[in-house]
């Protein structure tokens, strides 16, 4: 269901779209939170809590995002953080 006026082509997400991705978005932010606590990472224990407040900040500003294609953007972005906490690498 296309909503934006003036062309803007942005496509917002229904609730059964935000019902779907909530799953996914939920074990992303847990699997993060869980591999900022690796004691593989670089990282002292502010500079970690400082990590991990950034990612719930990241996230609780992604939760009010109602388009579709933020929202793939957002999933795609955890997934590479994810991605390079598990390889030891701070993003």
């Amino acid at each position: 269901m296309a909503k934006g006026g003036g062309g803007s082509g942005l496509i917002w997400a229904t609730a059964e779209d935000l019902a779907r991705n909530r799953p996914v978005v939920l074990s992303l932010y847990r699997q993060i939170l869980r591999a900022l606590n690796s004691p593989e990472l670089p990282l002292g224990h502010a500079a970690r809590l400082a990590k991990k407040a950034e990612c719930r900040a990241i996230f609780i500003f992604g939760a009010e995002e109602k388009s579709v294609h933020n929202i793939r953007d957002l999933v795609e972005a955890a997934r590479h953080t994810l991605g390079l906490l598990n390889r030891g690498r701070v993003p």
